[in-house]
């Protein structure tokens, strides 16, 4: 099965680029990138699976995660230039190691090759509990989840991806799969052993604890030819919290 793509941009000289977004998103999430990108290339935007209007699996790791990126990629021409983040990020790696003749340039935002002890298994927790019974406004869900998540921030964020037209409403994620996956989707799989040696850019978020000390070291061991920038005034979801900086420094790195 195919993940569900939206195709933005025209056709150039360059390979199109990938957008992969991160847990608990969709294509839209990444979507000032992608128009940025889009203003002198053709971008696609996908929707991983289990999220979005993609297809429900019930693995979840980052070789199947890689293996719909690849799916995409030769449908689209056989090569193209790719940015992740988070999840999405981890899944853009797990491809350039095993099929780098799929990519040209690799850019991955506030992420690493590399297992983290945290889970987010909690918002899972969260919107399980949320009663959409009779639900019909987003201000009437976002009250009834902020029982659960007081941060408005987050509670905006997944309710995107609730679909309040369906009858009953329902979330679009996969949110068992997501649960059972969760040490995978938090961890980083044993991969051949090898590097990515095409160019990379890694960006991270000062504000974020997800690109230390041992998490860069990890990054140098997989992609020798990174390039690693820190972005001042910047979290985890660092293309929300500085859109125009993160938009530029990645139009750069590709073109």
């Amino acid at each position: 099965m195919m993940l569900n793509t939206t195709v933005t941009g025209t056709d150039s000289d360059r390979p199109p680029v990938l957008l992969a977004h991160g847990l608990f998103g969709s294509g839209r999430n990444l979507g000032g990138l992608a128009r940025r990108l889009a203003e002198t290339r053709r971008v696609i935007s996908v929707d991983m699976r289990n999220h979005g209007d993609s297809f429900h699996d019930a693995d979840h790791g980052y070789p199947a995660l890689a293996g719909d990126l690849a799916e995409v990629i030769a449908a689209q021409g056989g090569q193209a230039d790719v940015l992740g983040h988070s999840m999405g990020g981890k899944a853009a790696m797990m491809l350039a190691l095993t099929r780098p003749e799929l990519l040209r340039r690799l850019v991955v935002l506030d992420i690493a090759p590399f297992a983290y002890g945290h889970s987010q298994s909690d918002h899972i927790d969260a919107m399980e509990a949320v009663d959409l019974t009779g639900l019909r406004l987003r201000s009437e869900a976002d009250a009834r989840l902020a029982e659960r998540i007081a941060d408005p921030g987050v509670r905006a964020f997944l309710l995107q991806s609730l679909d309040l037209k369906a009858d009953p409403p329902r979330w679009k994620f996969n949110l068992p799969a997501l649960r059972d996956q969760m040490p995978r989707l938090t961890g980083w799989p044993d991969v051949p052993k090898g590097s990515f040696t095409g160019p990379a850019l890694f960006l991270a978020g000062a504000e974020s604890d997800y690109c230390r000390a041992p998490q860069v070291q990890a990054i140098r061991e997989h992609f020798p030819q990174a390039e690693i920038r820190v972005i001042p005034g910047a979290g985890h979801w660092l293309h929300a919290d500085r859109p125009a900086e993160i938009a530029e420094a990645v139009a750069e790195f590709l073109d």
